[in-house]
C-alpha cells in the first residue's frame, strides 16, 4: 500500500472557533473588523492561529559538490510551530531522517570511487504543508524528493488529518467504511481522470486494461489521499496522488487531481464522519 512515502509522524493543531468568534477572541472591536469578501475565512483562520508562529526550515550541506556532497533540508508551515506536539513530532521526524541520510552518505563514501560523484551524492528536501483547516480536523501533506546516486532521483507525497476533538492523528481512509466502498462511490470518476491525463502526456488516447499496467485502472490502495476543503469548514474535496512508477513510466511523472464529494462518496463516508464532510458545489 503506497499511502505514505515518508515515515508516518503527524500531528495536532489547537482548536479553532468559527470566524465570527475569532476577531473577539484576538481582541480585534467590532467597527475596525474586515469585511467578509475583504478576507476570507482561511486567511482569518491563519492570522489567529499562527499569529506569533513562523516557519520553520532547516537545511544543511556537507562535503565538495566536485567529489562527495551531501545536501538536506526540511521545512512545515507555521501552524506546525504554532502547536508544540505537532512541532515535536515533525523534529523528531527531522531528525531521525537526517541520521539516516548521513549514515547512507558514509555508507556511499566508502564504497564508490572518487571519480564517480553521483555516487556519492546524496539528496533529501521534505516539506510539510497545510491541504486544508477546518474547525475540527487539520489536513497535511508532505511532498519529498530524494536521490542517493544513480541516474535519478525519486519523490513523492504523503497525507494526514488531525482531530483536534479526539487528540489523534488519522489516515485519511479512516473516514471511510473501507477502501473497497470509497472506490466503489467513486466509480470510473477517478480512472476516467487518470486515463485523460494520461492521454494528454502520451498523446493518444488511452484504453483501460487491466492486464497493462500503464493504462490499468489504479486501485486506492495504490494512492496517496488528500482531504481538502473549498470554504474552510468542511471536507468536499478528495485528492487522488499517484507517484512515479505507480500509473505510469518514471518519465510521466506523478499523477494529482481533484475531485468532488458526492452523494455516493457520503454513503461511503462513517456516519460519524459526515458531519465533518459537505457533498461538493463546485466546480
Amino acid at each position: 500500500m503506497q499511502r505514505c512515502f515518508v515515515p508516518a509522524l503527524y500531528v495536532a493543531v489547537a482548536a479553532c472557533s468559527s470566524p465570527a468568534d475569532m476577531s473577539e477572541d484576538i481582541g480585534v472591536e467590532e467597527a475596525a473588523a474586515v469585511e467578509p469578501a475583504e478576507e476570507s475565512a482561511q486567511a482569518t483562520l491563519d492570522r489567529r492561529i499562527a499569529a506569533e508562529a513562523e516557519a520553520f526550515s532547516f537545511s544543511e550541506t556537507q562535503g565538495n559538490p566536485e567529489t562527495s556532497f551531501r545536501e538536506f533540508s526540511y521545512s512545515w508551515p507555521r501552524q506546525v510551530t504554532a502547536i508544540a506536539p505537532l512541532a515535536a513530532a515533525f523534529e523528531k521526524d527531522r531528525q531521525a531522517l537526517l541520521a539516516e541520510q548521513k549514515a547512507l552518505w558514509a555508507q556511499s563514501k566508502e564504497a564508490c570511487p572518487e571519480e564517480f560523484a553521483s555516487c556519492r551524492r546524496n539528496f533529501l528536501e521534505l516539506e510539510w504543508q497545510v491541504v486544508a483547516d477546518t474547525p475540527r480536523f487539520l489536513s497535511l501533506s508532505s511532498t519529498i524528493a530524494t536521490y542517493t546516486g544513480g541516474a535519478h532521483g525519486n519523490y513523492g507525497r504523503s497525507s494526514t488529518v488531525w482531530d483536534r476533538a479526539a487528540e489523534e492523528q488519522l489516515d485519511p481512509v479512516h473516514f471511510f467504511t473501507s477502501l473497497a466502498a470509497l472506490e466503489e462511490a467513486l466509480g470510473a470518476a477517478v480512472c476516467d481522470t487518470l486515463n485523460a491525463e494520461r492521454a494528454k502526456r502520451r498523446g493518444a488516447s488511452v484504453t483501460p486494461d487491466p492486464d497493462d499496467w500503464s493504462s490499468a485502472c489504479v486501485p486506492m490502495e495504490d494512492a496517496v489521499l488528500f482531504l481538502g476543503s473549498s470554504d474552510g469548514a468542511r471536507f468536499d474535496k478528495l485528492g487522488v496522488y499517484y507517484g512515479p512508477y505507480v500509473a505510469g513510466a518514471y518519465a510521466e511523472g506523478d499523477f494529482e487531481f481533484t475531485l468532488p464529494v458526492t452523494a455516493a462518496v457520503m454513503e461511503a463516508i462513517k456516519p460519524a464522519s459526515r458531519e465533518a464532510f459537505a457533498i461538493a458545489d463546485w466546480p
